[in-house]
């Protein structure tokens, strides 16, 4: 879609999510020379490279929006980041879908304030290249079919006077707008409080080793303290309740989660080479310490309650929502389902995990008494090797000889040189 189709249909208002960089300044600027009258709208997500959000607010304001409003986003992004802890849902090379989880939940704490205000089309910064453009169309479409979105960086004219960064810079410099952006930096940087994502610039040239890259949410795991740490997660029913003893809400559970495993260089720095939705691949450096720590404490409570088969069925929900959440689907029917399914499993997540951080590394450690730890453990004596348990060694003579008929089939029929 142009912007001259907007003009063609009669629309004046349009508004749009954004984070307050380069993209965001460029755009507001430019639809308000076009004519329109834009309101910013900035998803608070306790962004770890934002010191102060109203920062955000003057910005768009300095760029001739109309109104620049900030809206509360970090309760439902943790009910999310939740679901994707639940879920494990990690994307290709352990990437935990920080940044695609939360465009759709930025779309939905907007469209209402959309919606409320008659603004009928939704803009964004996103590339035509990558995956975010998905992320918020699709969320749109399905949350509220009626609002139109538009995207500049699919619209011709805004690429022929803006074909890169050297551009927009010039243009913003020209006319005076406030920028955190200058051309030295090497690389940009997407954040919400469940994770940051470093992308383009010189991380686009694999030849470069991606360690001058400065973490926000931790050290480098070289660079973390030489005495390890041991930290408590307390777990009930999929819901961390206690950190160390100490009582945690859902936000907070992944702040503190965050602070304790970024200084340990845990979740810093994981590099993927990733196949994009679109069908190329691209160059990630993630930073995810709090959901990495939450996450493996939820996979070792997994390991002692799951047994085989609905360990089965766990691993391929699991496989199924990362896709979908990296896709943008996370609001369609086949995600509501998977969660669903995710749900009955969650419900008998309880208990307490004892881990040992060690320079990126978290280690299982302990569990105490399981009966009170992991009351729903199937973990038992009947897999040990002294004589404990109610496993009869001779049970397996029967058991082995039912295999073995198959198996003897086999070596007649297709014998194996």
């Amino acid at each position: 879609m142009k912007w001259t189709e907007l003009r063609d249909k009669g629309i004046k208002a349009i508004g749009g999510a954004v984070s307050g960089g380069l993209d965001s300044c460029t755009v507001t600027h430019w639809l308000s020379e076009k004519g329109f009258s834009v309101t910013c709208y900035t998803v608070d997500l306790a962004q770890p490279d934002e010191i102060e959000l109203t920062d955000i607010k003057k910005r768009m304001l300095a760029c001739e929006a109309v109104d620049a409003i900030l809206v509360s986003g970090t309760e439902a992004l943790a009910e999310a980041g939740l679901k994707v802890v639940q879920a494990q849902a990690k994307y290709e090379g352990g990437y935990w879908n920080t940044t695609a989880i939360a465009r759709p939940i930025t779309v939905q704490c907007i469209l209402p304030l959309l919606k409320k205000a008659g603004i009928p089309v939704l803009f964004h910064g996103c590339t035509g290249r990558g995956n975010d453009q998905v992320r918020f169309q699709l969320a749109s479409n399905m949350l509220n079919p009626e609002i139109e979105v538009y995207a500049p960086w699919r619209d011709t004219d805004f690429i022929e006077e803006f074909p890169g960064r050297k551009e927009m810079i010039e243009y913003c410099t020209k006319n005076n707008l406030p920028l955190k952006a200058s051309s030295e930096v090497r690389y940009s940087t997407d954040a919400n409080f469940l994770g940051l994502t470093h992308e383009a610039g010189d991380l686009e040239d694999v030849s470069i080793p991606p360690f001058f890259v400065e973490p926000v949410m931790g050290v480098w795991s070289w660079d973390a303290p030489d005495i390890s740490e041991f930290v408590t997660i307390k777990w009930s029913q999929g819901i961390p309740i206690e950190i160390n003893g100490m009582e945690v809400g859902l936000v907070d559970a992944f702040l503190q989660a965050n602070k304790i495993a970024g200084r340990h260089g845990v979740g810093i720095g994981t590099h993927v080479i990733e196949n994009r939705f679109v069908g190329i691949k691209s160059r990630g450096i993630y930073e995810s310490p709090g959901i990495e720590l939450l996450g493996k404490s939820y996979e070792y409570l997994l390991q002692f309650i799951l047994d085989r088969r609905a360990r089965n069925l766990f691993e391929s929900l699991s496989k199924y929502l990362s896709e979908q959440i990296y896709q943008g689907f996370w609001f369609d029917l086949g995600s509501l389902s998977a969660m669903k399914s995710i749900n009955n499993i969650s419900q008998y997540m309880t208990g307490s995990v004892t881990m040992k951080l060690h320079k990126g590394s978290v280690l299982f450690s302990e569990v105490g008494d399981q009966s009170s730890s992991i009351p729903y453990s199937l973990y038992t004596d009947d897999s040990s090797m002294e004589n404990l348990g109610d496993y009869d060694h001779s049970d397996a003579e029967g058991f082995l000889k039912i295999l073995g008929v198959s198996a003897k089939n086999y070596g007649k029929k297709y014998p194996i040189n």
